[in-house]
């Protein structure tokens, strides 16, 4: 199996790239160097590809000017337009091509599955929608494509986890706002099972939410975390403190999205860990 991957350095791409190459799957990494090909170049690197994977796509977690903004986009926007023109140019296709979204898609209020059309106007929102319409391009080229809206990914090596951790350790942590946000999350073996999944189950197609059945708030996975690593919680970061730092990308962490996987477990997909304090413990204790 040969795979070509954008965003292979990247949290869930390492993870991603461990797991396809146990497998003995050939995966070819697409880096900036390769977007900065010519055409036809560019072209020639998806020759041969079974599987395209598109992960490409700048950190939304630093403070959003509207020189950064303009970061946020190409690196998703451009990227994905530049990938999908390769794909409907090469003769031969891949047989799947699967790219990322985000559950930043939805408003916050609700419970959102696969079948809401209840988008986010803002800044997130709006990216994800044209996100999503350009990667449906490599569908109107006969190929089939899978959407993963991406809950936020939880991993011990990397992700937002880590970032979580530094103040619980110290005792330190605590809610966020006031902690009724939704906090819908994906444990990093389930997204890489999914990944498996969609490859190998020519059925898979179209878009689907990759989080957890049961999602958290802000709250609960603050009492889990205190549980497992057993300090307190007693702290709350003020919503200003958060403005003052992230600006207009500190929305992202006070609110948030109630999100169900319908499509995938639909499926038959089993997550192995559907409750975040079993994720945190296999990650924190495992």
């Amino acid at each position: 199996m040969n795979i070509i991957m954008s965003g292979a350095s990247g949290f869930v791409g390492s993870h991603l790239t461990r797991a396809f190459g146990e497998k003995g799957w050939n995966v070819l990494s697409l880096g900036r160097e390769d977007f900065r090909l010519d055409e036809t170049s560019f072209h020639k690197r998806f020759e041969g590809s079974d599987v395209v994977i598109n992960l490409a796509g700048a950190t939304i977690m630093k403070k959003w000017t509207e020189e950064y903004k303009k970061v946020v986009y190409s690196s998703r926007i451009d990227t994905t337009t530049r990938i999908v023109t390769a794909l409907e140019r090469i003769e031969k296709k891949p047989r799947v091509f699967i790219s990322t979204s985000a559950i930043g898609i939805y408003e916050p209020r609700g419970v959102h599955t696969e079948e809401d059309r209840n988008y986010s106007r803002d800044f997130l929102g709006r990216l994800a929608q044209e996100w999503e319409a350009r990667a449906t391009g490599a569908k109107n080229a006969g190929i089939r494509t899978v959407i993963f809206r991406f809950g936020i990914v939880l991993g011990k090596d990397g992700g937002a986890l880590q970032e979580m951790l530094t103040p619980f350790k110290l005792g330190l942590g605590g809610t966020i706002g006031d902690g009724k946000q939704a906090f819908s999350w994906v444990h990093i073996d389930d997204l890489v099972s999914a990944y498996f999944t969609a490859i190998e189950q020519g059925t898979y197609e179209g878009v689907y939410n990759l989080t957890a059945p049961h999602p958290s708030t802000n709250e609960e996975l603050t009492r889990a975390l205190g549980r497992v690593l057993n300090k307190p919680t007693f702290m709350r970061v003020p919503a200003f403190v958060l403005k003052l730092q992230f600006g207009e990308a500190a929305e992202v962490l006070l609110q948030g999205q109630h999100v169900i996987p319908k499509r995938l477990t639909e499926s038959g997909f089993t997550f192995r860990f559907k409750h975040i304090e079993e994720a945190l413990e296999d990650l924190l204790r495992g």
